[in-house]
């Protein structure tokens, strides 16, 4: 009795054993891309350029060379963000306010959102949207909640003394962020 129990036992480990192989196999076929380093076509992300040329005519004009297909675009150096459609079409571009950390230029992918949560600032934000991290600092674009107590249009005080990758809009322009930038939608980060 004692080697049939031994092998019952033995039975089931390999089948335990063989059932997790079969779902980790599964889960790495259907990991995000934004979780795998290749975009949605299963291609690795090419690279943005360090510093995309700019219409001084047009300050607000989508950058050429900022790549092609649907992403959002953020500029370091113009606190401007653009949300462009599959069709190459800007659909809206807004200034935002960087916190002290900023992302280096590349092409990332969003990796995570939260529709409420504490900035690092200690402000309640919404509709944050996370796409990299530098040296342990998360990087994203969120919108400050009014509604506890803040005064409306106020902006955050984003001092030296906490570092913070927050990428702060509007609450308009988050709400839209929010909609756009779903996780695996590209993040395209220029000079």
């Amino acid at each position: 009795m004692a080697g049939t129990s031994a092998g019952i036992v033995a039975g089931l480990a390999a089948a335990a054993i063989g059932a997790v192989g079969i779902l980790a196999y599964q889960a790495s076929a259907n990991v995000p891309p934004a979780l795998n380093g290749k975009s949605r076509s299963g291609t690795a992300p090419a690279v943005a350029p360090t510093k995309a040329p700019r219409d001084r005519q047009r300050p607000t004009a989508l950058p050429p060379g900022s790549g092609t297909g649907e992403r959002v675009v953020y500029s370091v150096d113009a606190d401007r963000v653009w949300l462009v459609g599959g069709n190459n079409k800007v659909g809206r571009t807004f200034k935002v306010a960087p916190g002290n950390v900023d992302p280096l230029p590349g092409s990332y992918f969003v990796t995570s959102r939260s529709s409420a949560v504490t900035g690092t600032d200690g402000l309640p934000v919404e509709h944050v949207v996370r796409f990299t991290s530098v040296d342990d600092v998360v990087v994203g674009f969120s919108a400050v909640r009014e509604d506890k107590g803040k005064a409306k249009g106020s902006e955050p005080a984003l001092g030296l003394a906490v570092k913070t990758g927050a990428i702060r809009e509007s609450r308009a322009d988050g709400d839209a962020m929010w909609e756009f930038a779903t996780i695996g939608v590209r993040i395209v980060v220029i000079r």
